[in-house]
């Protein structure tokens, strides 16, 4: 008679690492991580069972700082490498995390392909409209009009918007948050991750450093939070 083993219950700080983050104090990216570990334990994600893939860029360095396997891979390139572990190993979760350069400019195309297919990955773009980690150049999700590092006199280009993208792309889950908002965020991330197929989560992620640390207030007051009788199925976001 063989004896059943009963599994521990996970708490938020038992999928933290032993690696400290190193972004820029503020960054909006630390209220992303935190909503994820709260997430996970909502679900009871099984730590040897989940897989957290990223490209390259600030909120790329995420899988570090979770407790449980990881791949730091070139930019642009976390969703082939999301669905490579997907298609090998169908029973993991696979969450794959980047920013909106790393997904929308150099990774776009793998955006699209992951979406159409309808992989079951849930895909956190951490979008704080810039390049941050190379020192502030305009990035597609960049406002038209920001002068930034790359665009002394204003951005002359129209900017992306990710879920318009996802929409057109076919996911078949998308969602916006924000986060500076956690409660909210955490309840996103928990249904896109049980979410069956492909779910795409635009995070709202300000860079204090190369944006104004004014971003989290000037943000906050946009929010404009969907109704309880909203029909998914009408708009994605």
């Amino acid at each position: 008679m063989s004896a059943t083993v009963e599994l521990p219950t996970f708490e938020p700080a038992d999928y933290k690492s032993d690696l400290k983050p190193v972004w820029c104090a503020g960054c909006g990216d630390f209220g992303a991580l935190a909503s994820l570990h709260r997430a996970m334990a909502k679900l009871q994600l099984e730590p040897w069972n989940t897989v957290v893939v990223s490209g390259i860029g600030c909120s790329s360095r995420l899988p570090g700082y979770v407790e449980t396997f990881g791949f730091n891979g070139v930019h642009g390139r976390a969703l082939t490498l999301a669905s490579g572990v997907k298609i090998a190993r169908p029973e993991l979760n696979v969450i794959a995390v980047g920013g909106d350069g790393d997904g929308i400019a150099i990774g776009g195309n793998h955006f699209l392909h992951a979406a159409r297919r309808n992989l079951d990955i849930a895909y956190f773009m951490m979008d704080n409209e810039i390049y941050g980690l190379t020192k502030g150049q305009a990035a597609p999700t960049t406002p038209a009009g920001d002068k930034t590092k790359s665009t002394y006199w204003g951005n002359p280009e129209p900017s992306v918007d990710p879920c318009e993208l996802a929409i057109s792309f076919g996911a078949t889950w998308v969602g916006r948050g924000f986060s500076g908002d956690p409660k909210t965020l955490v309840d996103l991330m928990t249904r896109a991750m049980e979410h069956r197929g492909f779910a795409f989560l635009n995070v709202v992620s300000p860079c204090v450093t190369w944006r104004g640390d004014d971003q989290f207030r000037t943000i906050k007051a946009k929010l404009v939070a969907l109704p309880p009788d909203h029909d998914a199925s009408e708009s994605f976001y």
